[in-house]
């Protein structure tokens, strides 16, 4: 368990080329006895900062995500990180199982603070990993089970779960707790494909199946959802038919080639007015070129620039929850997949409510 229980003063370059120390001091991660639960005073400054590079190893340590102390539950936090260990659900390549430890791992390379935003949601939010949901790798259905039942308590612990998967199945289980909660939610997806078809190899429930179920089961606001990215030959001349009969704005490939995505997030801001939403970003949403540890890609898909300003353009949203889904570390043994997964995480959390700009 972490060792580093005290604080530093963080280092800087002055104008002359030296080194100086700040005033302010910030804590390394917490021991577990002191966040569980964790202290918060009113003033907010206690929180689980991860540790700087400049003091810790990177290759040292327990691989939690972003290096911050592990907890048990959900208790005590603004937000978790979650992993869900699950590619019982897919259709062609499997490995999505790995996925969240290779995040874990390459998120050591993540830093406390956004440079590009100057968001500091170590600043203002709690948060910690508190490990994976414990799946049944042998029964898709009974795993579906266990997923509902974890959310609901980190739900009902106040907590907004950041979810590393797994295969993209895990949206429906989620999604049905997020809604027994909050109500019918808005959905931003970002995908290569829509995954709302009904019944595959005789199977309702999938990778390909998650969004046809959670409209049939009333857990969506149909007229906030936007679906980014998709893209792909299909079994009809059009393949998302389903999903704007539903009320969903499709936002195909094609729309988004050769363009900033800022502006679209800024209609889609307008179409979420206010309510809860839940992001849900399938690392196939990306070129192949970018991201080609996944298990079903599509050539000419989104940049990672576009895929940060798809999540930067959430910053405003009423977020009640995220995934990150279809990481398969066999297929890039660069962990180049899982590190950029893990940034969009970390950006991800950047946007949550209540984190504080610089």
């Amino acid at each position: 368990m972490w060792s580093l229980c005290r604080t530093f003063s963080r280092s800087v370059v002055s104008a002359g080329g030296l080194f100086s120390l700040q005033t302010r001091t910030f804590p390394t991660p917490l021991c577990r006895s002191q966040i569980h639960p964790p202290v918060r005073s009113s003033s907010g400054t206690r929180f689980n900062v991860p540790p700087s590079a400049e003091f810790v190893a990177r290759v040292s340590g327990i691989p939690t995500m972003n290096k911050l102390p592990h907890q048990e539950t959900a208790e005590g936090l603004d937000a978790a990180f979650i992993g869900v260990p699950i590619d019982t659900g897919t259709s062609n390549r499997p490995g999505a199982r790995f996925g969240p430890r290779q995040i874990r791992v390459e998120s050591a390379m993540l830093r406390s603070f956004n440079s590009g935003t100057r968001a500091a949601p170590y600043e203002s939010l709690v948060v910690a990993d508190i490990g994976d949901v414990n799946v049944n790798l042998y029964d898709l259905k009974d795993t579906c089970t266990r997923i509902r039942e974890a959310y609901r308590k980190v739900l009902s612990a106040g907590c907004i779960p950041l979810t590393m998967g797994g295969d993209h199945t895990i949206a429906y289980p989620i999604l049905q707790a997020v809604a027994e909660r909050h109500g019918p939610v808005g959905l931003v997806h970002v995908d290569a494909h829509a995954d709302t078809s009904d019944v595959v190899l005789g199977e309702r429930i999938g990778h390909g199946t998650p969004f046809r179920r959670c409209v049939e089961e009333g857990l969506l606001d149909c007229s906030r959802v936007v679906q980014i990215g998709l893209r792909g030959s299909g079994y009809s001349a059009d393949s998302y038919a389903w999903s704007r009969a539903q009320g969903f704005r499709v936002v195909q490939v094609e729309e988004c080639w050769f363009r900033s995505l800022a502006p679209l997030m800024e209609e889609v801001r307008a179409q979420m007015a206010g309510g809860p939403v839940y992001l849900s970003f399938d690392i196939d949403a990306l070129d192949p070129g970018f991201a080609p540890g996944t298990g079903t890609p599509e050539i000419a898909g989104l940049t990672p620039i576009q895929g940060v300003e798809i999540i930067r353009g959430c910053r405003g949203l009423n977020l009640v929850g995220c995934d990150l889904v279809e990481v398969s570390p066999p297929y890039d043994t660069s962990g180049n997949t899982a590190l950029t997964g893990a940034n969009l995480l970390f950006e991800m959390l950047c946007v949550l409510p209540n984190v504080k700009y610089l």
